[in-house]
């Protein structure tokens, strides 16, 4: 870390560490679409892409007629391939805090579509999971037409050459979006669950990107083996780990709570503006993306396919990352050893260069923390010059301006701090200073999230490694082994960067800037080295400012502002990519009065032409919305019908009273849901014939509630045992699809869309009985 190096030495250096970024660029990029004239036995974006067209051209959530199409074109696509498909029709329940939706327990009417490719020699079972149904307001093109489409192509390629040794199942499920019931219904009673087997479950949250593997089950070492051999694998046991902590479920979930199975989960996540709205239609969809899916699912199907599933054995994670032309993994043994070493290498650097490393570290905590409160802060300011931009879900439109100008934004900080403090702390030490933070996180997350671990240990490792080498080197070997030590940072953070743009959003992207921080931190042995060369370059000499680095800083500065400008100029709101508002009408069928509603919390303009009430909770008149704060204001009385509450029979026993009741909606509606009050505790429930978790409830005036999604025209049949001897108290509400019915909606003007939110268009119908 002394010796400077010739400009064109410099130069070499500079293409070679381009060249390393580019390729791990590509490490995290999904694979060219293949069109029809793909080999029969292959997986064809093309071709599933055909069948995205239909099953997407319309709102298909669970129960609606057009989810009954869909489901018939399953039906007849798989007879088409000579397979036997049926339909699992039942009523299932999602358990209380989990995925549930309004009203507490979600339940469902699900019809669910199931078939079997058997295998030649079956040692156990490969099942292949994605949902049919879509929001309420959205085509599902991408969620989850992209994973029944691939499903399908699947199946095709499969039965077009020759069969896996084990059996295939695959599970198309249904209500997934109203409460993972689908799936759940499948677990816990479908035959071919009962013995488990290996699931991989496909899904999308966005329209473009790469198909990354984000969710395992516990002791994924094998499963990870399996997933390298994929030909595009792209994940890392970060988003595993990130992920657990998370309450967001997907179909995986219900596997994965089961020890009878283990599996992957993969979604393609980039484009989330569209995620759950009418926006995400077909030709959102980028095919890429749909290939790397399919890809990687056939393979996964095919090695899983041909293994000895009796044979698998629970033997711990993996730590795995995506890199050029492969995925690298390791056990999760090796995360404390790692992480301890490189600690120990970074404080011996330190202790090498001299007692000003040790004044170095706590200055190398600034740009740590300046640059993510700056990266924050650039989206504040974009959400303050176009409001729209927090009625966003998760990312604008385009977001790669705004991600370029963070990145920007990340290299002006350590920059500026850099050319502050080179002189008066000397490079070495600041160079030390922040390879010894980066050990420090990778012993952090080695606590709290060992499969995160890697994003700071194995730079922070490699780091100190070069730097001590190359202090007892000169010239071209010690450049070589600092070049060296670089390109482990650009491979192992520059990916995950890129990843973590998109997963977490524009509104978080002080994280992604902390992650570009590390990314910069390591690299500083390496700016170190090269610094005096650039600094010798002709002309540059003679200007002192530039000697003290004023021009990269003058240039990371035009970046910031030219990306920023450039995103504002090109992520333009219109018909195509409307701002998103939110708004729900709910009457009240005992007094005559209705009333909108939305989740916004600062309403945009044609919201506020319908709300203008502070944020307040609903939960007495509508406890379906629980304790969510909502914006309301007076509307116009519809006439609708409320759904029906019928007791039925009922038998008394001490103060027990065990009523069966018939909750029928009395107009067409997504679901219904029911609440008993409070002061009527109930000991027992069972809903459509399956029962229901009784959770202990205190405070406000109703208790237990459940919601039903996809009700039978019949009504949903309830048994629920009460501790009363007298007239008990409910509180019904059904819900539909159909906002612009309603008395008194002003139209959405041009460029004005749906937020894609579960309860976006809802007409409620709420009404009070005492039975």
């Amino acid at each position: 870390m002394r010796a400077s190096v010739p400009l064109r030495s410099a130069a070499v250096v500079l293409a070679v560490l381009a060249l390393a970024g580019f390729a791990a660029i590509r490490s995290a990029q999904p694979p060219a679409a293949r069109t029809d004239s793909a080999p029969a036995t292959e997986f064809s974006a093309s071709r599933a892409f055909a069948t995205v067209r239909t099953i997407s051209s319309t709102p298909h959530p669970a129960g609606s007629v057009a989810n009954d199409t869909v489901r018939d074109y399953l039906l007849t696509t798989l007879r088409g391939l000579g397979l036997s498909p049926e339909v699992q029709d039942t009523v299932s329940v999602q358990g209380a805090g989990l995925s549930s939706s309004a009203g507490g327990t979600g339940f469902a009417r699900v019809r669910n579509v199931v078939t079997v490719i058997p295998g030649t020699a079956s040692t156990g079972r490969v099942f292949l999971v994605a949902h049919y149904d879509s929001a309420q307001i959205a085509p599902g093109a991408n969620d989850d037409g992209a994973g029944t489409a691939t499903i399908l192509e699947a199946a095709r390629a499969l039965t077009a050459g020759e069969r896996p040794r084990n059996d295939v199942v695959l599970v198309l499920t249904d209500a997934e979006e109203a409460c993972l019931c689908g799936a759940k219904a499948f677990v816990d009673q479908h035959p071919l669950a009962r013995d488990g087997g290996v699931v991989l479950n496909l899904e999308a949250r966005g329209s473009s990107g790469p198909a990354i593997m984000f969710e395992t089950t516990d002791g994924n070492r094998e499963l990870v083996e399996t997933y390298a051999k994929t030909p595009y694998p792209v994940g890392t046991s970060f988003a595993v780990e990130i992920y657990r902590l998370l309450p967001n479920d997907t179909d995986f979930t219900p596997f994965r709570e089961q020890p009878r199975f283990r599996g992957l989960n993969t979604a393609y996540i980039d484009g989330a503006a569209i995620y759950h709205a009418p926006t995400d239609r077909p030709e959102a969809m980028n095919q890429d993306s749909l290939q790397h899916h399919g890809s990687n699912a056939l393979a996964l199907i095919r090695e899983f396919g041909d293994e000895d599933l009796g044979a698998s054995t629970n033997v711990g994670d993996a730590t795995y990352f995506p890199a050029p032309g492969l995925l690298v993994r390791y056990p999760g043994e090796l995360v404390w050893p790692l992480a301890v070493l490189a600690l120990v290498l970074a404080l011996a650097l330190a202790w090498t260069v001299g007692r000003r490393s040790f004044a170095a570290i706590p200055l190398t905590l600034i740009p740590i923390v300046v640059a993510p409160l700056l990266g924050q802060g650039l989206w504040m300011m974009l959400v303050a010059i176009r409001p729209g931009y927090g009625g966003l879900p998760i990312d604008p439109y385009r977001p790669m301006w705004y991600r370029l100008a963070v990145i920007a934004l990340v290299a002006l900080t350590i920059l500026v701090w850099y050319a502050l403090l080179r002189r008066r702390v000397t490079p070495a030490a600041l160079a030390a200073g922040g390879l010894f933070w980066l050990a420090v996180l990778g012993v952090v997350l080695a606590a709290l999230l060992p499969g995160g671990s890697y994003l700071a240990a194995l730079p922070a490792l490699a780091g100190s490694i070069a730097a001590l080498v190359a202090a007892r080197l000169r010239s071209w070997p010690a450049l070589a082994v600092l070049t060296a030590g670089a390109l482990v940072p650009i491979v192992v953070l520059l990916p995950a960067v890129l990843l973590l743009f998109p997963a977490l959003g524009m509104p978080m992207a002080g994280v992604g800037a902390f992650l570009t921080v590390l990314l910069g931190l390591a690299l500083l042995p390496m700016i170190e080295r090269l610094h005096p060369a650039v600094q010798g370059a002709r002309g540059m000499k003679t200007l002192r400012a530039r000697r003290q680095g004023a021009l990269p800083a003058l240039v990371a500065t035009g970046a910031v502002l030219a990306c920023t400008a450039t995103g504002l100029i090109v992520d333009t709101f219109d018909d195509e990519h409307p701002s998103l508002t939110h708004l729900m009408y709910a009457l009240d069928a005992d007094n005559g009065t209705a009333r909108w509603l939305s989740e916004e919390t600062e309403p945009q303009e044609w919201t506020a032409r319908h709300v203008s009430d502070a944020p307040a909770v609903v939960a007495d008149t509508l406890p379906a919305f629980g304790a969510e704060l909502l914006r309301s204001g007076p509307a116009p009385a519809a006439t609708l019908p409320a759904p029906a509450l019928t007791l039925v029979s009922e038998t008394r026993t001490g103060d027990q009273r065990t009523m069966k009741l018939l909750l029928d909606p009395q107009r067409t509606a997504r679901f219904t849901t029911l609440h008993v009050a409070t002061a009527t505790p109930v000991t027992a429930a069972t809903i459509g014939g399956r029962p229901a978790e009784i959770e202990p409830v205190t405070g406000g005036k109703w208790g237990f509630g459940f919601a039903f999604h996809a009700p039978p025209e019949t009504g949903v049949e309830i048994e629920l045992t009460v501790r009363s001897t007298g007239p008990v108290t409910f509180r019904v509400m059904d819900g539909s699809d159909d906002l612009p019915t309603v008395p008194g909606f002003q139209p959405r003007p041009a460029g004005v869309g749906v937020l894609g939110s579960h309860s976006s268009e809802l007409v409620a119908v709420a009404k009070t009985y005492t039975l």
